[in-house]
């Protein structure tokens, strides 16, 4: 961080309503938040709200007189480095906020409609090549004063958490040279949510779509519902899927997980007519921020909503090795990038990853944003749950790794050691029987 923006600031610098052209600027509010003023500023809808800047973060730091110690986190050894952010991670968590930021945070906070949302946008989130989707921290269903202020300090803090250390790392990044904005926007009472591809390998267009609040997918707790669609926002197919549970906001106790009624489970999330719009609506995206997009959506009962867009990476479609067409295969929903092949480790519970060696596919049940940091040693990646716009698809499409995500029965039907090749575009897995 440069060292001029380590002076002191005052409190017109800390809170940014989306409307303000000032908004579309990720060096005061991170790239997540510029992005959606962007897109409020092109008339497209979004729910609205307000950022609290990364000048508030920087006040903060200096309010708890760690502006030295976050300054000699780069120069130290590993072990200095996981001692200092411990350090500055607990004081951000639980110290008071100091009192000027507090005024003008909570000023902001009162006039906000509830339940809100709580989020992070750091400067370092949703660029190109460097989404870091799911490593920082999301709250929803907020409404006191009490809990909102504990989910900004843990926004703040999740910049110096060991999964988001590791990820910097991976792009030759530090905490200490970054900073957190925080998006404060009202919660989308939503009937369905999901995610959506602007640009696919094979020149289409992908949405999925769950029950409730996005939360499920984005963990790929289960599996979503599967639309594909021309570039011009027609319907090719809708695949349901299954969404046995949603979350939900349930009133005065916050989002709360239900179960979904039986005849929902398989049931489409979206019309044919609703895919549609959702589709061109994509497009504008596209068009706003010029470049491919993967965007999260949420409907509730005055239409669509635009939750977040970051930049798209789009491969060729990979041609496979022939031998593998004849050997039996699971389907399921395209999640990564590229063809890779492998011995398959199948993991059934955490303490399990330490058996995944360097070219492994990984083969499991839940594939949610913690598995990030063994993404770097995998070939590839296969799970029953989750869908091809989750946390843990976007950081893959990153780097470049095949996924099928929504496999049924994997970890039971692909046998652990087998030869295994994953198409992280067609969306099948073979292994050799």
């Amino acid at each position: 961080m440069n060292k001029e923006r380590w002076r002191f600031m005052d409190s017109s610098c800390f809170i940014l309503s989306l409307a303000s052209p000032a908004a579309a600027d990720a060096r005061r509010v991170g790239p997540k938040a510029a992005n959606l003023a962007n897109l409020a500023h092109a008339g497209l809808p979004t729910p609205g709200g307000f950022c609290i800047t990364a000048d508030a973060y920087l006040r903060q730091i200096q309010h708890l007189g760690l502006t030295d110690t976050v300054r000699a986190y780069a120069q130290s050894d590993q072990p200095t480095q996981r001692r200092l952010s411990v350090e500055i991670r607990l004081k951000l968590y639980q110290s008071d906020v100091a009192p000027d930021l507090l005024a003008a945070i909570l000023g902001a906070w009162r006039e906000e409609p509830k339940p809100a949302a709580v989020r992070s946008s750091a400067l370092i989130e949703d660029r190109a090549g460097s989404s870091f989707a799911g490593q920082f921290e999301s709250f929803l269903g907020l409404r006191d004063d009490a809990e909102f202020l504990t989910a900004l300090r843990a926004c703040w803090a999740a910049l110096w958490t060991t999964n988001a250390r590791r990820s910097m790392a991976q792009h030759d990044l530090v905490p200490g040279d970054t900073a957190m904005a925080v998006l404060v926007q009202p919660l989308v009472a939503a009937r369905a949510s999901g995610g959506g591809l602007s640009e696919t390998a094979d020149g289409h267009m992908m949405l999925s779509a769950t029950w409730g609040l996005g939360t499920a997918i984005a963990q790929g707790e289960v599996v979503p519902d599967r639309i594909v669609l021309s570039r011009q926002g027609f319907v090719r197919s809708n695949e349901a899927g299954r969404k046995h549970h949603r979350e939900a906001c349930a009133h005065y106790e916050g989002v709360m997980p239900q179960r979904v009624p039986e005849a929902l489970v398989r049931a489409p999330c979206l019309e044919a007519g609703q895919a549609t719009a959702l589709g061109r609506l994509m497009r504008k995206v596209e068009d706003v921020l010029d470049m491919p997009v993967e965007i999260e959506w949420a409907l509730d009962d005055t239409g669509f909503k635009l939750l977040q867009a970051r930049p798209l990476h789009v491969a060729p479609a990979p041609v496979p090795d022939e031998i593998w067409l004849t050997h039996p295969g699971l389907n399921g929903h395209p999640a990564g990038i590229g063809w890779g092949s492998g011995r398959a480790v199948v993991v059934n519970c955490e303490c399990e990853l330490s058996r995944v060696a360097p070219g492994d596919i990984l083969v499991t049940r839940v594939a949610g944003p913690a598995l990030s940091h063994i993404l770097p040693r995998v070939s590839g990646v296969v799970a029953e749950l989750g869908g091809s716009t989750s946390h843990l698809a976007s950081l893959a499409r990153e780097r470049g790794i095949p996924m099928v995500l929504g496999v049924n029965d994997a970890t039971r039907r692909i046998p652990d050691g087998a030869q295994v090749a994953v198409d992280g575009v067609a969306g099948i897995v073979r292994w050799l029987s």
